[in-house]
């Protein structure tokens, strides 16, 4: 069986699809309320921080509407990955792998080669997600004013 057409779309700062990537990360980050601590940093973004990504760096998404979503940034050595998410009826479909997939795409093609990503501490599940993508552990971080780990930091390394 052909695995579906999945190919990401990169938006531009005024695509009109941007208020429905803003949803679908807020409903697909709900089920961390009360979970993580601090809270996520998914409640600062708005209609402009997300024209500003798409602006400044990246912004992918899958489907029309989206049903999958990951920002880039490019960071000194690396390229990092942020604000993964899929819809929640979607989910264990391989959207996140096609994403991350094409995250190494666009590491190469920038000329890097290390994909990085943070997770919050208490959010195991994401840990063993993304270790079985290809990603270890290299690091651990607090959030300012915390005393204790917060986030782990992993990469992964392209060959």
């Amino acid at each position: 069986m052909s695995r579906p057409d999945w190919s990401p779309t990169r938006l531009t700062a005024d695509s009109p699809t941007l208020p429905e990537v803003l949803r679908l990360i807020r409903d697909s980050f709900a089920y961390m309320e009360g979970r993580i601590d601090p809270p996520s940093s998914m409640h600062r973004l708005t209609d402009e921080s997300l024209r500003q990504q798409a602006q400044d760096e990246e912004v992918w998404i899958i489907g029309n509407p989206p049903t999958a979503v990951m920002f880039l940034t490019a960071k000194p050595g690396r390229l990092y990955l942020s604000k993964l998410a899929v819809d929640q009826s979607r989910r264990g479909q391989g959207l996140a792998r096609s994403l991350v997939d094409w995250a190494e795409t666009r590491a190469r093609a920038t000329g890097h080669t290390v994909l990085e990503l943070q997770t919050r501490i208490e959010l195991v599940e994401n840990h063993t997600v993304f270790a079985r993508l290809g990603f270890v552990k290299t690091g651990e971080t607090a959030h300012p004013g915390y005393n204790r780990t917060t986030s782990i930091t992993m990469q992964k390394r392209l060959g």
